[in-house]
């Protein structure tokens, strides 16, 4: 079977507040590597040809212009905190170039949510010019896209909220994680690429600690597990780094990982751009 190379790029890895934080005197938000300058957390997914995006936060059209991105055959939402679904609105450009709605896949609660932020998208006498969505409801149960992409639905908690992480053949997104149920550990298995949410060293309500989420990516074993939605609380992204084991990896913003088209098997190669 012929492997496809597919791509995955890290629009933004940082938390609800971006780094630096507004007005913020803490040593990582002065930071000067780029590396420590986080938009909120968002990935690009190029896979078996299609173009797919999970979440869309307020910083959604810088990201895109900042990976010279056009294109968006389909959004998935993890869940309706204004971090994740707030850019929506910036899908316009991309809607007006296609002439076609993009479809919007997420759980009922969510796109319930995401109708009571953008009414003007869902009225029957719209404004010319507003966002026109296809919205699709699902649970966890495994589903293809309007372009036949398979997409397992991952169910994970943030706090006392249930929300959605995805699997897209042997890559899996699961950020704003508290806790990972033992259901979807199984569903986890034979990654190539795992990325995690992790707020911060210290514990929190809704978020998992640095040291939660290697313990959960050494359960897991993924060939490779990248930290996602980062305060900055975490550290400065060189010293953190150091610390790691080979197999886990701060991720940061415009981070792209290639990997095999190979559903499920241990093919898939990954590489740091």
């Amino acid at each position: 079977m012929a492997h496809t190379e597919n791509k995955l790029i890290f629009l933004g890895t940082g938390t609800s507040q971006g780094i630096p934080v507004i007005g913020s005197k803490h040593p990582v938000c002065l930071s000067q590597d780029t590396k420590d300058k986080r938009l909120r957390s968002s990935i690009y997914v190029q896979y078996q040809g299609q173009n797919i995006l999970i979440d869309c936060g307020p910083d959604f059209r810088q990201q895109m212009l900042r990976a010279q991105l056009s294109s968006i055959d389909s959004v998935l939402i993890t869940h309706e905190h204004n971090d994740h679904i707030i850019g929506m609105d910036d899908l316009r450009p991309i809607l007006f170039r296609s002439s076609e709605e993009i479809p919007i896949y997420a759980e009922q609660r969510v796109i319930d949510d995401i109708k009571t932020r953008f009414p003007y998208a869902f009225q029957k006498e719209k404004y010319p010019g507003v966002p026109s969505f296809s919205v699709h409801t699902i649970d966890t149960q495994p589903f293809h896209t309007a372009s036949k992409v398979e997409i397992i639905p991952l169910r994970v908690i943030h706090g006392q909220l249930p929300i959605l992480g995805y699997r897209i053949g042997n890559m899996a997104y699961c950020t704003d994680v508290s806790h990972i149920p033992s259901e979807t550990l199984e569903q986890l298995q034979n990654l190539d690429i795992l990325i995690l949410g992790a707020l911060r060293q210290t514990p929190h309500h809704s978020h998992m600690t640095l040291k939660q989420a290697i313990n959960y990516a050494n359960e897991i074993g993924a060939k490779n597990t990248y930290i996602t939605h980062i305060g900055h609380e975490m550290g400065f992204h060189e010293q953190v780094s150091k610390s790691l084991k080979p197999h886990v990896h701060l991720s940061y913003d415009g981070l792209q990982l290639s990997f095999s088209g190979t559903e499920h098997k241990n093919h898939s190669k990954t590489q740091h751009n």
